[in-house]
């Protein structure tokens, strides 16, 4: 157990509110003893209005709830789970907790996704006398990933997230001998859609479709935006029986949204659906159900539109 001497606390105080780094250190009382300059540009609080108090919370929330140095200095590390997201607490606790949360900052205007560490420090006694908070903000970084795996237009999973969700759906199906399934639709005609209506429209169109789509699954599946009007969505542990009633939801869902489309024999938008499954096993491929889900949609476009035909990807 690492104790300090109260010589040395001053100089880590000192040393802290001259950081780079975003930090901010309470005491076992819960006052905050320092809150350095980085701090003061991230929260848009002052020092002078934070030390000495115990409203640190005000900084980063629009309602009082502990923050992680809070339950570290009070060894709640249970409740971590259910206030941060992707928490990782230590058992050990000298060693600290890690967590990331989206945050109000209220004096900011703006929520930032802010990753946390918190390590506490002991006394001679090895009681907590005081948690040291830092602070990174992941926003721009989280942006950014979230761009690259998603579409612009409908804000659906992208082709470049598909492969590797696919991939990885793939594998755990595998290991566990589950069926999964596919459905890859598209939408009926939807060029001459375009030609007739307009690019505006036609984006609209797609977006109240994609929507349709997301609301026909479940939480845990995706919906991907495959390619221009396509759209393929990945169901986990899903037999080619409930998949097909999950392409009927779909189809009831986007006929609810009565589009006009005045150069369709259906006269509203629609879309066709090919939908495979399998248990995928060791020798099988993904490439073999996305060609069949592929096949069984060439069918249905061929077939009249405005339907789903079932294919298996059995090897």
């Amino acid at each position: 157990m690492r104790c300090i001497t109260a010589d040395a606390q001053e100089f880590a105080i000192k040393l802290l509110e001259h950081l780079v780094v975003p930090v901010f250190v309470l005491d076992a009382a819960h006052r905050v003893i320092v809150w350095n300059h980085a701090c003061e540009q991230l929260t848009g609080i002052k020092a002078a209005d934070m030390v000495g108090s115990k409203n640190h919370w005000r900084a980063f929330y629009n309602v009082p709830r502990p923050c992680l140095v809070d339950l570290v200095v009070d060894r709640r590390l249970d409740e971590v789970a259910s206030l941060y997201d992707d928490s990782d607490k230590v058992i050990e606790l000298e060693y600290g907790v890690h967590a990331t949360n989206w945050c109000a900052m209220p004096q900011r205007g703006k929520r930032l996704y802010l990753a946390i560490d918190v390590r506490p420090i002991y006394g001679a006694d090895g009681e907590i006398v005081a948690a040291v908070e830092t602070l990174r903000d992941m926003t721009v970084q989280l942006n950014l990933e979230h761009e690259a795996m998603h579409d612009g237009l409908t804000d659906l999973f992208n082709r470049r997230a598909f492969d590797s969700y696919l991939v990885r759906e793939w594998t755990r199906s595998t290991w566990g001998r589950q069926s999964m399934a596919l459905i890859m639709a598209d939408i009926d005609h939807f060029k001459s859609y375009n030609d007739m209506y307009g690019h505006i429209k036609g984006d609209d169109c797609l977006r109240k479709v994609a929507a349709a789509l997301q609301a026909a699954i479940r939480p845990r599946d995706v919906v991907v935006r495959y390619g221009g009007e396509e759209f393929i969505a990945i169901l986990s542990d899903t037999t080619i029986e409930a998949a097909a009633v999950v392409a009927e939801r779909i189809k009831t869902h986007i006929a609810a949204l009565a589009i006009p489309h005045g150069s369709s024999e259906h006269g509203v938008v629609s879309a066709s659906m090919g939908v495979a499954a399998t248990v995928p096993c060791p020798g099988m491929d993904a490439s073999m159900l996305l060609a069949a889900a592929d096949a069984a949609l060439y069918q249905a476009k061929h077939g009249g539109r405005n339907l789903f035909i079932l294919a298996s990807a059995d090897a």
